[in-house]
């Protein structure tokens, strides 16, 4: 099972605004002028980050577990099935042609399944998890 949430880092800069690093992902750099907004930003760099490697076809790295001081930021939800189905294709070596074999789908479509700019229903994002012996799950936590 994967978590969908990496750790962050906060800290205070000179000017008081609040910083945001992701340790697992170094390119992702964010800022705030308070906690509130520092998490709602980091969220979103977060996802961006995220949309950005699959859309190169990057590794997306493993969350790594939480240090002192560290907050688990989620990724967001307009990302999150994308995100699911892009790693379980790479764990798996499945190919968009693969899939799409697997699916009776033409592969342009599993292509846009995995184009982050593109609004894929949620329901065939399911379908292709199913294929490869996944599914989604949903947790509600407490907000931080």
């Amino acid at each position: 099972m994967h978590s969908f949430s990496y750790p962050a880092t906060f800290r205070r800069d000179t000017k008081g605004r609040i910083l945001v690093g992701f340790p697992d992902i170094p390119e992702a750099h964010t800022d705030g002028r308070n906690l509130a907004e520092a998490i709602e930003e980091a969220i979103d760099c977060l996802g961006s980050t995220i949309a950005f490697r699959i859309a190169e076809r990057a590794t997306i790295p493993a969350t790594s577990r939480p240090k002192r001081g560290q907050r688990m930021i989620p990724v967001p939800l307009w990302i999150a099935g994308t995100l699911a189905l892009y790693l379980t294709m790479t764990e798996q070596g499945v190919s968009n042609s693969e899939l799409a074999r697997r699916l009776g789908l033409r592969e342009t479509i599993v292509r846009r399944m995995l184009d982050p700019d593109h609004d894929t229903r949620s329901e065939k994002l399911q379908v292709a998890l199913e294929a490869l012996g996944k599914r989604i799950v949903v947790a509600i936590d407490d907000a931080a």
